[in-house]
């Protein structure tokens, strides 16, 4: 009934927030005896998390990056090292997303700041609409792997795993989840004979280099702070909103006053409007969870299993169903006291673990039926969602085989953390 209701509501062009609690509301009233308060509470209570205060400033600094021109600086360096090659647009759209959701550490946001740049100099160099706005998409949501993570940060909430230790095995796990796409896009380019762009003189990648080493200074400040113990990640995600504006104001000099004011207000839509949907998604999850769904569905395929490989695979089928309908924090919260338990049975490195079911949810955000990164681009590229999901499909099978090179190779999430961490 839950899901039916959830389903037609979104067939209808409910908004997403008002059809995850519609749903609960529904099952509530028809099927149990709780009060409707309780929605409330829970929908509150979702975002009433220390972990998730990181959230609304590295979505502020990642606006402050894209009207200081940090985000621009970062975009022709990357253009500039490989814009040259057959598809370098699409190159560095990928690279420029992986760069920028380093530093902002939220998919929707790297769509958003990303999509504006990009989609129109894509459209414009002739890329197919479709290849664009599906690149762009699916790009962005590399943003859950890399750190810094809010969704990693859940994680280690939920586990008591070290922080530090999952934001290394982000980095080497997030290079490879992207590495997927740049060789789709190395096929894609030569099948459908992308133009060629003018190559960078030596001169020209000197200079796009020198403008950008203030905005590539961000992640070295974020993740240095952290691994040294300066300050923590929320606390990070302060600093990089100052270090931001200092550098947008002081140095590029591209902020005024009104473009301030601006910034403040698209931050605190976006914002709300990231925030109403985890809150809609806790609700969701927690009414999932009285039922014991996700229980029911962990007890029935792991029962039997004994092969850490054949759980892993299991753990990707569960995350790969429950990411197209549930936001990736909520199916943290939920999914990962479960798992986690049976996996160190197993002997399956925390990290690794963590990596894999990330790895798994940033494929939900651009996953049908409502992968958030989906309405996002819409929004951003006025392309409707008949145009979009088609544009998705074949991005989402080779993040898929990404994720199952991050799954079988456990060294791609551990070998980091063991070397700084021994």
């Amino acid at each position: 009934m839950l899901i039916c209701t959830l389903l037609a509501a979104l067939f209808g062009s409910v908004p997403i927030f008002i059809a995850l609690n519609g749903a609960v509301l529904i099952c509530v009233l028809l099927f149990t005896h709780m009060p409707p308060m309780v929605i409330v509470q829970k929908a509150f209570g979702g975002i009433d998390k220390f972990a998730l205060m990181s959230m609304p400033f590295f979505i502020f600094a990642a606006n402050v990056m894209d009207v200081g021109g940090l985000s621009r600086r970062i975009l022709d360096w990357t253009r500039s090292m490989v814009g040259s090659t057959r598809g370098g647009l699409a190159y560095t759209t990928q690279a420029t997303c992986m760069v920028f959701g380093a530093l902002c550490g939220s998919s929707p946001a790297t769509v958003v700041a990303m999509g504006k740049l990009l989609y129109p100099e894509l459209v414009r160099e002739s890329y197919p609409k479709g290849f664009s706005v599906g690149l762009i998409t699916s790009a962005g949501s590399v943003a859950l792997i890399i750190p810094p993570s809010i969704t990693l940060i859940i994680y280690a909430a939920a586990t008591g795993t070290s922080v530090g230790s999952l934001f290394m095995a982000g980095i080497s796990a997030g290079v490879v989840y992207g590495l997927a796409s740049i060789i789709y896009i190395w096929f894609f380019s030569r099948s459908h004979n992308l133009a060629l762009s003018a190559p960078s003189s030596r001169r020209e990648i000197w200079e796009k280099s020198k403008q950008a080493v203030w905005s590539l200074m961000v992640p070295v400040i974020i993740l240095g702070g952290i691994y040294m113990g300066i300050f923590t990640p929320t606390e990070a995600a302060g600093i990089s909103v100052v270090y931001a504006l200092f550098v947008g104001i002081f140095i590029y000099r591209e902020i005024t006053l009104k473009g301030l004011y601006d910034v403040c207000l698209s931050s605190a839509i976006t914002c709300a409007q990231v925030l109403i949907l985890v809150a809609a998604a806790q609700t969701f999850g927690w009414f999932l969870t009285v039922v014991r769904i996700p229980q029911a569905i962990t007890s029935m395929v792991v029962s039997n299993v004994t092969s850490p490989w054949v759980f892993l695979g299991i753990i990707n089928a569960v995350l790969l169903v429950v990411g197209m309908f549930m936001e990736g924090i909520a199916a943290i919260i939920i999914l990962a006291p479960l798992f986690f338990p049976i996996a160190m049975k197993m002997g399956i490195d925390p990290l690794h673990l963590g990596i894999v079911m990330v790895a798994n949810l940033s494929i939900g955000n651009f996953t049908p039926p409502f992968g958030l990164n989906l309405f996002v681009a819409s929004g951003v590229t006025g392309l409707p969602m008949s145009e979009i999901i088609p544009a998705v499909m074949r991005f989402i099978l080779v993040s898929l085989a990404g994720v199952l090179i991050i799954t079988y190779i456990p060294a791609i999430s551990t070998f980091l953390p063991k070397l700084v961490y021994p």
